[in-house]
C-alpha cells in the first residue's frame, strides 16, 4: 500500500494522528504532576500532623520528611489531634471490609493484652493497625535474645528492655493516634480490677497457668470479655491451629490443664481460646539449669511438671499465628461480625463422646458391673453418693488424642481401613485400660475382639496376625512419647 503525503487524506490522517500523541503528551504530563501535587499535600498534611510543641525534643532531631519519620514514645500521650482523613485512608481496607459503622465501633474499642510475648505482642500491633485506638499492654518480663525469634517488634537493641515499651514504641510508629497504656507489671487477682479498668475485651497470653486460670476466672465472673491462648510450643502444623470455645478443645496439654482448672472452679465454658489440635511430635524438652529450680516452685511456672515455659521449644510462626488469629477474632467481635465455630470443631466432639460411650459400655461388659459416665461439663472432681461406682481412667480428649493422632483415624486391623463407625477397645486382656492399651477398629472388629479375647480367653496376636501386633507396638510407643509431654 503506497501512502501518498501530497494527497489530502494523507495530511488529514497525518494531522489527526499528532493531534492524538499531543493529547496524549498533555494527559500524561497532567497526570504526572497531579500525583506529584497529592503527594506534597499527603506529605504537607503528615508533617502538620506530627508536630508537636517539644522544642527540647524538636531542637535534637533533624528535620523531618514524611518517609522518614521517628516518633519518640511518649507522643501517644500529648493528645495533639491527628488529621481524620489521614486515619482513614490508613485504614481504608478496614473501612472497606467492616463499613463506617463497624469501624466506628473498632476504633472505641479498649483491649488490655496480659502478656506481651510471641502471641501477644503480634495481636496488640494487629489490632493496633486496624483501627484499635486504646490499647493496655501489661507484662513484667524484658526481651532476651532468644525472644527475637518469634517477637512481633523486638529487635537487638531492645535486649534487656522491657517488653511492653518495645511494643509501645513501635505502636506509636505504626498508629500516629494511638492511646498505648504501657504497664511493667504482672497481673495479680487480688488488684486485679486495676488492670483491666475499662476493657471490652482482655487478651490472656500468659505462660503462666496459675495466674491464666485467676485472670480468665475473674473475668468470668466479673462479665469481661476475654479471649485466651493455649500452648503454641514444640508445634508446626498451622492447618491444626482453632478457634473454640474452651470445652470444645481437643487436644491441647495447656488447655487440658486449664479447662480441668477452671471447671473446678465453676466455669466449664464461655471463653473462646485458639490452640493447636497438634500432639507435640520427636521435640525435645531442654534440661531444666539448676539455678532455675532455686528461683521457687517450677511447678508454678509451666503445664509441664519440672519444666520452665520459656525453655519448652517453639518454632517462631506459630506464637504469631496464634496472635494473629485472637486480634481477628476481636475485631470481628467489636465491629458486629462475629465468627463462627470453624466446622471442625462442630461434630467432631459428638463424635468422641460416642466413641467414650461405646469404650464405657464395653468396659462394663468385660467387667461385669456398671461405671459412671458423665459428660464434660458436669464431671466433678470426686463422687459424693453412696452407690460406689467405677470410672474410666481416660475421657473424650483422650479419646481424640488417640483416634486422631495416635491411630491417625484407622483401624489398627490390616487394611487399617478408616472405620465406618469408630470405636476404641483395650487389646490386652491381662493389663488395665489406658492410654498405651487402647487401640482404634472398627465397631465391628472391637466386638470381635472382646469376645474372643477377653470372653473365650485367645491372645490378641493370635486373634489378629503378627501385621496388627506390630502395627500395635508402634502405636504404644508413640503415645508413651506423647505422655512424656502431656501427663
Amino acid at each position: 500500500m503506497n501512502f501518498d503525503l501530497s494527497s489530502h487524506r494523507s495530511q488529514l490522517v497525518l494531522t489527526a494522528l499528532a493531534a492524538s500523541a499531543a493529547t496524549a503528551s498533555l494527559f500524561t504530563a497532567y497526570s504526572h504532576h497531579t500525583r506529584r501535587r497529592k503527594r506534597r499535600d499527603l506529605d504537607s498534611d503528615i508533617l502538620r500532623s506530627l508536630s508537636y510543641p517539644r522544642p527540647e525534643v524538636d531542637s535534637c532531631l533533624p528535620s523531618p520528611t514524611a518517609a522518614s519519620i521517628h516518633l519518640p514514645s511518649e507522643v501517644s500521650s500529648l493528645g495533639i489531634d491527628y488529621d481524620e482523613e489521614l486515619i482513614r485512608e490508613q485504614l481504608a481496607r478496614n473501612y472497606a471490609f467492616f463499613g463506617d459503622e463497624g469501624m466506628a465501633k473498632i476504633r472505641k474499642g479498649t483491649v488490655v493484652v496480659v502478656g506481651c510475648g510471641g502471641v501477644g505482642s503480634w495481636a496488640a500491633v494487629m489490632l493496633v493497625r486496624s483501627g484499635i485506638t486504646n490499647i493496655r499492654l501489661v507484662d513484667f518480663d524484658y526481651v532476651t535474645l532468644s525472644s527475637l525469634n518469634r517477637h512481633a517488634t523486638a529487635t537487638l537493641a531492645d535486649v534487656g528492655t522491657p517488653k511492653v515499651k518495645c511494643v509501645e514504641r513501635t505502636l506509636n510508629q505504626i498508629a500516629r493516634w494511638v492511646h498505648v497504656d504501657a504497664r511493667v507489671d504482672i497481673w495479680r487477682k487480688e488488684e486485679g480490677g486495676d488492670l483491666l479498668e475499662g476493657a471490652d475485651w482482655v487478651i490472656d497470653a500468659i505462660d503462666n497457668i496459675t495466674t491464666k486460670v485467676d485472670l480468665l476466672k475473674y473475668c468470668y465472673d466479673n462479665k469481661i470479655k476475654v479471649f485466651a491462648s493455649m500452648g503454641a510450643a514444640a508445634k508446626c502444623d498451622p492447618t491444626r491451629i482453632q478457634i473454640s470455645d474452651i470445652s470444645y478443645t481437643f487436644y491441647d496439654p495447656l488447655a487440658r490443664a486449664v479447662r480441668r482448672r477452671l471447671r473446678l472452679q465453676g466455669v466449664s465454658s464461655g471463653i473462646p481460646v485458639v490452640y493447636s489440635t497438634e500432639v507435640p511430635g520427636d521435640v525435645k524438652l531442654l534440661p531444666l539449669p539448676e539455678e532455675e529450680f532455686q528461683k521457687g516452685d517450677i511447678k508454678e511456672l509451666g503445664v509441664f511438671d519440672d519444666f520452665r515455659v520459656r525453655i519448652l521449644p517453639v518454632l517462631g510462626p506459630l506464637p504469631s499465628i496464634f496472635g494473629l488469629n485472637i486480634a481477628t477474632y476481636i475485631l470481628c467481635e467489636l465491629a458486629g461480625k462475629p465468627i463462627s465455630n470453624p466446622l471442625p470443631i462442630k461434630g467432631r466432639k459428638k463424635l468422641y463422646e460416642r466413641i467414650y460411650r461405646d469404650l464405657l459400655r464395653r468396659e462394663e461388659k468385660i467387667a461385669g458391673t456398671a461405671i459412671k459416665y458423665e459428660s464434660p461439663s458436669r464431671r466433678t472432681p470426686h463422687i459424693h453418693n453412696l452407690r460406689c461406682y467405677s470410672r474410666l481412667p481416660i475421657d473424650e480428649d483422650d479419646v481424640a488424642l488417640a483416634f486422631e493422632d495416635i491411630h491417625r483415624g484407622r483401624s489398627v486391623v490390616p487394611p487399617h481401613a478408616v472405620p465406618t463407625r469408630p470405636a476404641l477397645v483395650r487389646w490386652d486382656p491381662k493389663s488395665p485400660l489406658t492410654l498405651d492399651n487402647c487401640v482404634a477398629m472398627d465397631y465391628a472388629e472391637a466386638e470381635k475382639h472382646v469376645r474372643e479375647c477377653f470372653a473365650e480367653g485367645q491372645v490378641p496376636e493370635e486373634v489378629w496376625g503378627p501385621e496388627t501386633a506390630e502395627v500395635v507396638w508402634r502405636r504404644r510407643e508413640e503415645i508413651r512419647k506423647v505422655l512424656e509431654w502431656v501427663m
